[in-house]
């Protein structure tokens, strides 16, 4: 049994114009549907905008969906009030993205890390100390550490305090929402590695949203492309990164930097990504897409299984590959 099951999750919001009246709805998120295993990490990958935080942050209830349902160890969380939510809160953890304005200025950070250990009633005071220590050592910092300010702190030093807060309450499931994008890139690794340390030894399983294949390449067993709300292909990362059969994960693959300027991977993507207020007929990806016909303008392509566990939402998924630049 999968540790978690999302099963078309949708999510809309009211869009107003200038003078605050309803102009439409945007759809963020699109019949989402998606599991992850236990000790797993997905990688949930796409441009800004696509409804990648969305869906993490519809996981953890921050927002209702409009429909579907989410699945965790068998128990459907959706509908469930705050109250009944409180002890799955342990169990599943969110990392954000913004390291600075994710922690409260005015707490120092053994208070920031013992708040969690309160509302859950995991340590008792006497113990909350060592507790927080070893929180802090575990992600890199120390002791002396405790009696500071989120200001006082780098931008990676940050994130680690972000982490081990996750940390304190023991999850299984731990949701990293572009975890490393603020990040200098030597620091993005030292990160990386941590997060893979970590879910080593403890047994973790991620959701890891990014925007960047070359980070998620490093720490995922299975990726998940989204496209303006929906899940336009989901395969093993090792298999993605050979054989893409999505046109929008070739252009990812193709925009990913290469350290030879001989080598320069060109774009086979054009133009911005389009209003979800108002999306394209047809496949949302058309517009952009150098195999693009006219059934594509006037049928959306289902997620369908292609080959083994790899899914597609295309209809020229046969032919994708002529624009991978591959090396």
């Amino acid at each position: 049994m999968a540790l978690l099951e999302v099963k078309n999750l949708r999510k809309s919001f009211k869009v107003l114009d200038p003078l605050g009246r309803n102009s439409g709805r945007l759809v963020a998120v699109d019949n989402v549907s998606f599991t992850i295993n236990a000790g797993e990490t997905l990688g949930l990958v796409g441009e800004s905008g696509c409804g990648k935080s969305t869906t993490g942050k519809l996981i953890l209830q921050l927002l209702k969906p409009d429909q579907g349902q989410i699945y965790y160890a068998g128990t459907e969380l959706t509908g469930l009030s705050a109250a009944k939510m409180r002890p799955w809160r342990r169990r599943m953890q969110m990392i954000f993205q913004d390291p600075f304005s994710s922690l409260n200025p005015r707490m120092t950070i053994g208070a920031i890390l013992s708040e969690p250990l309160i509302i859950h009633r995991l340590v008792p005071a006497r113990q909350m100390r060592d507790r927080v220590i070893e929180l802090l050592e575990k992600v890199g910092l120390s002791a002396e550490h405790e009696q500071r300010y989120p200001h006082e702190f780098s931008g990676g030093q940050r994130q680690r305090i972000g982490i081990a807060r996750a940390l304190a309450v023991e999850p299984e499931l731990i949701i990293a929402d572009e975890p490393v994008s603020a990040l200098d890139l030597s620091v993005q690794a030292q990160v990386l590695n941590l997060l893979k340390q970590l879910r080593e030894e403890q047994q973790l399983s991620y959701l890891f949203i990014a925007h960047d294949l070359a980070v998620i390449e490093h720490v995922s067993d299975r990726i998940a492309v989204m496209y303006l709300g929906n899940i336009v292909e989901l395969c093993a990362a090792s298999e993605l990164y050979k054989n893409p059969r999505h046109p929008y994960t070739e252009a990812l693959l193709n925009a990913v930097p290469v350290p030879d300027p001989h080598h320069a991977r060109p774009l086979a993507l054009t133009g911005e990504i389009p209003s979800p207020v108002n999306p394209p007929g047809g496949c949302h990806f058309h517009p952009r897409c150098p195999y693009a016909d006219h059934r594509c303008r006037q049928q959306a392509p289902a997620l369908e299984t292609i080959t083994g566990d790899h899914q597609v939402a295309c209809h020229h998924s046969d032919q994708v590959g002529r624009y991978l630049v591959r090396g």
